[in-house]
């Protein structure tokens, strides 16, 4: 089972609220970064909380805004984070299989909660092809490390 750390806005946190439970009965250990309320917060600060544990190494990443744009913008900015904005099963299995993405974004206002464990069981259960696809992944790895 992976090592999920998970997070966003106040408008991700019902969502993320039943996705931690959702996890947690498939057995993922899960670590929620917040926020917990429905108060305004900045997604960015729990974006760079997730992505910078994935980027570690430590597990995979969860983040939950409004459309999930704003989260993915945030984390993609953390060196090491390959993070996938997703609102369907194909681009989930897409973002895993050839993008070997490791934050996965979602939009709490977007997509519900049916759709939403769709998603994150494909994305959790896809593993990434290599072969073609890890000449391209090396290329994003290679403008990441230009970014320093």
């Amino acid at each position: 089972m992976a090592r999920i750390f998970m997070g966003g806005d106040h408008a991700g946190t019902d969502l993320r609220a039943h996705l931690k439970q959702t996890l947690t009965e498939w057995g993922h250990e899960v670590v929620d970064l917040g926020t917990s309320g429905h108060e305004s917060v900045d997604y960015p600060d729990y974006a760079v909380a997730v992505g910078e544990h994935v980027a570690r190494g430590e597990g995979v990443g969860l983040l939950v805004c409004g459309t999930g744009i704003g989260v993915d913008m945030a984390a993609n900015k953390i060196q090491g984070v390959r993070s996938a904005h997703v609102s369907d099963c194909y681009s989930a299995r897409m973002s895993r299989a050839h993008n070997d993405a490791n934050v996965l974004c979602l939009g709490g206002r977007v997509v519900g909660e049916g759709l939403a464990d769709l998603i994150l069981k494909v994305w959790l259960d896809t593993p990434f092809e290599g072969g073609r696809h890890q000449r391209r992944v090396d290329k994003i790895n290679a403008l990441d490390a230009k970014r320093k």
